[in-house]
């Protein structure tokens, strides 16, 4: 869609009674590891059941995922009927990674969705800049809870290599941007696989205006590095980011390290958080 459009969404959402119900989100960002042939052991096909039980267990109401796969998408939504699921592709299309958002039925409705690239045409489907390999994107909504209240959400992932500091720094500048454009009256949860540490520019960029659930939770669980390359052995590093503005604050985040023996849901750990009112 033309982001355009978002500037005539009536600004009403602040002006809703909050419902009980409706004071908590759980949050949850997931780099599932797309569907590699040469992942061996780890091959989607054998452990899709253990990602799809770790999306149980932890319930999610709103869930951003990154290397995303239709194929997988859809055997997620298929295991888990009480969650939907949007997206297209880096190229516009469903062919290669989304940057798909699942969402639970029963609590939600959209509004609007769109996507927009990280490049100097945000708007050109499968548009890249700065010398990425691959087309950066942002999937991104405008959700109703049944109580009235409204929330954005959006979901990235930034450039992985490392030469590409400098992209990752104006992928974050187009994406700050694009966020000051929302209604201000309306809560943003910003959910992604940033391929960078919080000690860095794009970090600095985007919490200038976002709140990092990690930094703010009242309760952490779990270490601080979020990939383990299959080995559950974290890293030095905190890629996997949850932002949020217009929320009071955060009960609890965790790094969520579950799973079966030797064997592991993804490369990287999913990060959840409950947000509140």
């Amino acid at each position: 869609m033309n982001w355009k459009r978002l500037a005539l969404i009536p600004a009403l959402a602040g002006l809703f009674i909050l419902a009980p119900v409706a004071r908590t989100l759980r949050v949850m960002t997931f780099n599932v590891r797309y569907p590699s042939p040469g992942d061996g052991s780890n091959l989607w096909d054998l452990r899709r059941d253990l990602l799809v039980r770790t999306i149980h267990k932890f319930r999610p109401d709103i869930l951003g995922t990154q290397e995303l796969f239709q194929l997988q998408g859809e055997y997620i939504a298929g295991k888990l009927p009480g969650y939907a699921w949007f997206g297209i592709s880096r190229y516009g299309n469903h062919e290669n990674e989304h940057m798909g958002i699942f969402y639970r039925k029963d609590r939600f409705r959209i509004v609007d969705s769109g996507n927009f690239w990280l490049s100097q045409t945000p708007d050109v489907p499968g548009s890249q800049s700065w010398g990425t390999d691959l087309p950066r994107m942002v999937t991104w909504a405008l959700f109703e809870t049944g109580g009235k209240q409204r929330f954005y959400f959006f979901n990235t992932h930034f450039p992985h290599r490392q030469q590409d500091a400098a992209a990752r720094l104006e992928c974050a500048r187009v994406l700050a941007d694009r966020l000051k454009q929302l209604p201000g009256e309306v809560p943003v949860v910003l959910t992604g696989d940033f391929n960078t540490g919080a000690d860095s520019e794009p970090y600095g960029i985007l919490t200038g205006d976002l709140q990092d659930a990690w930094k703010s939770a009242a309760i952490r669980t779990g270490p601080e590095g979020t990939t383990h390359g299959f080995s559950g052995t974290p890293g030095r590093r905190r890629i996997d980011w949850i932002l949020y503005r217009g929320f009071r604050g955060t009960k609890q985040a965790e790094t969520v390290v579950y799973h079966k023996g030797k064997s592991y849901p993804s490369d990287h750990f999913p990060v959840t958080a409950i947000l509140y009112r």
